[in-house]
């Protein structure tokens, strides 16, 4: 009895009908939380939207408990589920004294959208897989960086100090300009005394900013394939699985109808 009612707790509260209330209760929270910070609307419905705020942290607490009695230990071996155990648990501590700082972390409840969310969580998914990768992208880049820092360093730092003082100093710069923000500004302050520097900037930009982002766009995109590709031969898996049972089970129904069709047969011949 206690596993056909797990197991009828868990179909419910993973139904497609739970979760769009789930995601409903997500955003009306994330909103909610965000007015918070305008005093002139706690002044006004600084009551109602508290109220709102632990009514929706009660559903989601509930929603914490059928999951646990439904999948029990299982429940922790799904990443996505500790990450809605963490998030949930977080509101639950007294937002006063040391956990005052808690409070402010509400608004990681609104990440509940990144595993509610099929499409958000596929991101998600694919971003980590690729971390591996990425790691080594940027392995690459910390080394283009050092390499161009050090030249920089000699070359311009004692002309430029406030950018080229420093090896670590000229590493932020570089930083800097690889996000292109205000380089223009600081490459033509050196051209104006040392003229090839263009050299210098425009091969760190191309190799740095347009390089290494098209590499990481390149490997997140094929991880995402990849992804795409396992899910679709599964689901040609299951449909195999699905259609051999099926076909198992007209066989099954073919053949009763023939020892039904063959004992009607011998009834008649009797009869006759």
């Amino acid at each position: 009895m206690k596993s056909e009612l797990r197991k009828k707790i868990g179909e419910f509260i993973e139904s497609q009908k739970i979760q769009r209330i789930i995601i409903t209760l997500i955003i009306i929270n994330s909103i909610t939380i965000g007015m918070e910070t305008f005093d002139s609307v706690m002044e006004k419905y600084g009551t109602i939207l508290l109220t709102i705020d632990r009514a929706i942290l009660f559903i989601f607490v509930i929603e914490i408990i059928l999951k646990l009695f439904a999948f029990r230990l299982s429940f922790f071996k799904n990443a996505w589920n500790v990450f809605d155990f963490v998030i949930v648990a977080i509101a639950l501590f007294p937002a006063s004294g040391i956990f005052a700082v808690l409070r402010s972390l509400r608004i990681l409840r609104t990440l509940r959208l990144l595993k509610t969310v099929p499409r958000l969580r596929f991101i998600i998914e694919a971003l980590l897989r690729t971390l591996p990768s990425l790691g080594w992208i940027f392995v690459l880049l910390m080394l283009v960086i050092y390499v161009f820092a050090v030249i920089g360093t000699k070359l311009f730092g004692n002309t430029f100090p406030e950018w080229f003082g420093t090896l670590w100093l000229t590493m932020f710069t570089l930083f800097q300009i690889m996000t292109l923000e205000g380089w223009a500004e600081i490459a033509r302050a050196l051209m104006t005394h040392y003229p090839i520097s263009v050299f210098y900037f425009l091969l760190f930009i191309l190799i740095a900013s347009y390089t290494a982002l098209n590499i990481f766009i390149a490997v997140v995109v094929n991880t995402m394939n990849e992804i795409e590709k396992k899910n679709e031969e599964l689901e040609m898996k299951n449909l195999e699985k699905i259609i051999k049972s099926e076909k198992s089970e007209l066989r099954e129904e073919i053949f009763s109808l023939k020892n039904e069709i063959q004992n009607l047969r011998e009834d008649l011949k009797k009869i006759k």
